[in-house]
């Protein structure tokens, strides 16, 4: 598996020259391994070549890794959250990224106060305002924002987005650009976009998390077909 260990170095390099463009270093930017239909034997690997943090998309996915694995680095949730999975997300991540709705962040408030402990979480935009997206409009954010301040055990720690879909990675700058604007706006400096895809133009335009998958791990598995 040493194809794991070189791709993750390719990519911090790829990160550290992006981030020396737009006037940072490479440590200013988080990398996210995703992890998403990755077998435990490949993440026990990324983590031994020094992966700093590991995404899944799903709860019950995660609940299994995290069983397997442990907590050698944290654990972010990147992928929309149900508001019955909300409590077992409490126990398995240490970032939700996808804070998307109001009714889910007045549902993680109450299960953090059961816990007696604040959740960290991302507030998800959608940038582009696909109606298959959730995420909250650009325009509505600042008023999502003051709701989410009432309530006490949630601690936003910045912005996520998912762009549209492009054919270039120089297509979504527009939109990495407008969620960095975003973010200015509202005083919020933490932002989690840019993809294997696009993470470069990502960090050009300001990310301080990008959420790497094929990268690191290449091509996710083929759905069997029926």
């Amino acid at each position: 598996m040493s194809d794991i260990g070189a791709n993750l170095e390719r990519v911090r390099e790829r990160i550290a020259r992006a981030a020396e463009r737009s006037g940072r270093r490479g440590d200013d930017v988080l990398l996210i391994g995703v992890s998403k239909t990755v077998e435990v034997e490949r993440i026990q690997h990324a983590v031994a070549a020094g992966v700093p943090a590991l995404g899944e998309n799903r709860v019950q996915e995660a609940k299994e890794k995290v069983a397997a694995l442990g907590r050698p680095v944290p654990w972010h949730l990147i992928g929309h959250l149900q508001t019955n999975k909300v409590r077992e997300a409490l126990e398995l991540f240490d970032l939700v990224h996808s804070l998307d709705r109001l009714d889910l962040a007045t549902e993680l408030d109450r299960r953090a106060r059961q816990r007696g402990r604040p959740v960290a979480v991302l507030v998800q935009v959608n940038v582009g305002g696909e109606s298959n997206k959730g995420g909250f409009a650009p325009d509505a954010v600042p008023s999502a924002l003051d709701a989410i301040a009432k309530l006490d055990h949630i601690d936003v720690r910045g912005l996520m987005t998912i762009p549209p879909i492009a054919e270039r990675a120089e297509d979504a700058r527009g939109w990495f650009r407008a969620l960095a604007q975003l973010g200015k706006r509202v005083g919020l400096a933490e932002l989690s976009m840019g993809m294997s895809a696009d993470f470069e133009v990502a960090i050009e335009e300001g990310a301080t998390m990008v959420r790497v998958g094929t990268a690191i791990f290449g091509p996710r598995p083929a759905k069997a077909t029926p």
